[in-house]
């Protein structure tokens, strides 16, 4: 079986954790909105301590956090979930970057096509936005800056505390997507100016299925967010439907335990960075993005004369990578993250995405080397 080196797609699931999740589906069946019997209440204890294990992650409240299915579904119910106050109050500009995932990129539109204005930031060259750019474009009338927390296709950290900071007193709610950094790169996350968080459970560790979205209340009040779904009370009114008890208890657990094991786990994985590179280095790879930004479990390479897809075909069944930096496999279009940094077309069509956790097995590296290699002799002998 292959060496699965996507972990920024999905991280397998921490062994402690599938063993939470089965043992509440094996022994707990209750309803957590069901306050009448023990096993309703003992189901809403499961979920109140998970929504405790979570927030503290954040340094936020436990009566701030809503569990979600995802990080797409929290960074729709944050941004979609202001239309309303916005529309009210006059304030219909949002800013956030041109490097933003689609689950933010695609409900900013919505915005656009119901009368709102969005203002795009670029980024820097080495794949950061500058905190300066992202104030520079907020006005009077801003409702909300969205910035990603750390880059999915790059794995480069986006300064957050420091726009976090410049927002200042200025109205406008904050929202980060933290996907790819939730309970690894803690502080920016902490700061108090950050309103809305959107947590993705499969990238901790946790089942896919499972996330939250954390709502940092200012002076007493969670942002005036509406909800997106209709049919129940549940989860403060913002998020309708019987809760996943299991799930939310394997996101608890993978929450605190990225905390707890967090400085063990990533230097595990610069050790695993280390070594990719200076197996790769006789290809003479570029990373793509400033590497002295990147969180240490996500890299982004090109090899000159290696065509991603190419690449892919030939390292089938040895090591599973993504080609998602340079192309979507949902879609025929060019990576919006390395188009917005300024890279040429050459290393857009060549990127690879390497991506790895702490349980990561360790590749044959000659013979990932051997296969790339074999890959650029095809391509040289084809011009």
């Amino acid at each position: 079986m292959a060496i699965y080196l996507d972990c920024a797609a999905s991280m397998p699931v921490d062994p402690r954790v599938t063993a939470r999740v089965m043992e509440v589906l094996a022994d707990e069946c209750g309803n957590a909105g069901s306050r009448g019997h023990e096993l309703g209440r003992r189901a809403r204890r499961r979920v109140e301590q998970a929504r405790e294990q979570v927030a503290r992650v954040v340094d936020a409240g436990r009566a701030e956090v809503v569990f979600t299915s995802g990080a797409t579904e929290s960074s729709n119910l944050a941004i979609l979930g202001l239309a309303e106050y916005g529309r009210q109050s006059g304030r219909r500009h949002a800013v956030s970057t041109r490097i933003e995932h689609r689950a933010v990129l695609e409900p900013l539109e919505q915005l656009r096509r119901h009368g709102f204005e969005i203002s795009l930031v670029a980024p820097e060259p080495g794949g950061w936005v500058d905190p300066e750019a992202v104030r520079g474009a907020v006005r009077p009338e801003t409702l909300l800056v969205s910035v990603m927390h750390v880059n999915n296709e790059t794995g480069i950290i986006q300064p957050i505390a420091e726009i976090a900071e410049l927002l200042g007193e200025h109205s406008a709610y904050f929202h980060v997507d933290a996907a790819q950094g939730f309970g690894r790169e803690l502080q920016g996350l902490r700061h108090p100016r950050v309103d809305l968080v959107s947590i993705s459970g499969h990238k901790i560790h946790a089942p896919q299925g499972i996330g939250a979205l954390v709502t940092r209340r200012r002076e007493g009040r969670r942002p005036p967010l509406a909800p997106l779904l209709h049919g129940g009370g549940q989860e403060f009114g913002l998020r309708p439907g019987t809760l996943p008890v299991a799930l939310i208890s394997g996101l608890g657990l993978a929450a605190e335990l990225a905390v707890e094991e967090g400085e063990a786990r990533a230097a595990k994985c610069r050790q695993l960075r280390e070594r990719l590179l200076r197996a790769l280095a006789p290809l003479e790879p570029v990373v793509n993005g400033d590497p002295g930004r990147g969180v240490p479990h996500i890299l982004n390479l090109s090899i000159p004369g290696v065509l991603a897809e190419e690449a892919l075909e030939a390292l089938d069944g040895l090591i599973a990578v993504s080609d998602g930096a340079a192309c979507s496999s949902q879609a025929d279009t060019c990576s919006h993250v390395l188009s917005a940094m300024g890279l040429d077309a050459a290393r857009i069509e060549g990127a690879l995405r390497f991506s790895w956790c702490h349980l990561t097995e360790e590749p044959e590296w000659n013979a990932v080397v051997h296969r790339l290699s074999q890959v650029r002799v095809r391509q040289e002998d084809c011009e």
